[in-house]
């Protein structure tokens, strides 16, 4: 297996090279500033104080998260909260959600894109420009759902091990530790090498599953 990108370009094409590339980075940024809204939402202001409420991806990655997503393709995001500002006592949980939901959102906007392009390309008997705005949409799609399943994984430091540490101490405590955070490190590589042969095939049934129901509620509509 040689570099990613000489991959997808042999494979997909420079399109969907520029089409993965922006939606790895946009959906990073916006999954950050979910988790920055509900944080500020909950008497966090952390990320406001911190810098962190732009749309610079920088800030949001790191340089380091860039070249290494520029160099095999692994990227990641951070944002800043302090949950002792939080308001309330399951507020972290909700923080923590808000990212896996922002990209939730994202899939289902890029489905609704994917399926309007592909009904406009039928009509018109087929446009080369449409059919690559439903190749776009549907990279994003896809994209999307894997981030919010990977997310969720009830493991640190993914969102999901946020959640579960929010609603049971002992759980936080396992991993608080440096034993426990070396565990979490092995686990998270394990986990991020390789589940891709299972969260992707699952990514494509579920947004072919969404594409198929709006599609099915456009015809019982009428409108195709």
């Amino acid at each position: 297996m040689g570099w990613w990108v000489t991959d997808v370009l042999n494979s997909a094409g420079p399109a969907m090279l520029l089409a993965w590339v922006f939606w790895v980075i946009f959906s990073i940024v916006m999954h950050e500033l979910a988790h920055g809204w509900m944080a500020i939402a909950c008497g966090d202001r952390t990320p406001i104080e911190m810098g962190h409420m732009t749309w610079n991806p920088v800030t949001h990655m790191g340089w380091m998260s860039l070249i290494l997503f520029a160099a095999v393709g692994i990227a990641w995001g951070a944002m800043p909260v302090t949950p002792s500002r939080l308001a309330r006592k399951y507020d972290e949980a909700l923080v923590a959600v808000a990212g896996p939901a922002m990209n939730v959102l994202l899939a289902v906007v890029c489905v609704a894109g994917q399926v309007a392009a592909a009904v406009l390309s039928q009509k018109m008997g087929g446009v080369a420009a449409a059919d690559a705005a439903a190749q776009f949409f549907f990279s994003g799609a896809m994209l999307n759902v894997v981030l919010a399943v990977l997310n969720m994984i009830p493991i640190p430091p993914f969102d999901g091990g946020r959640i579960v540490a929010t609603f049971a101490p002992g759980f936080r405590r396992l991993f608080s530790g440096e034993s426990g955070a070396i565990l979490g490190l092995i686990l998270f590589v394990v986990i991020f090498f390789n589940a891709s042969g299972v969260i992707f095939p699952m990514a494509r049934r579920a947004v072919d599953t969404m594409t198929d129901a709006l599609l099915a509620a456009l015809a019982a509509a009428g409108v195709i």
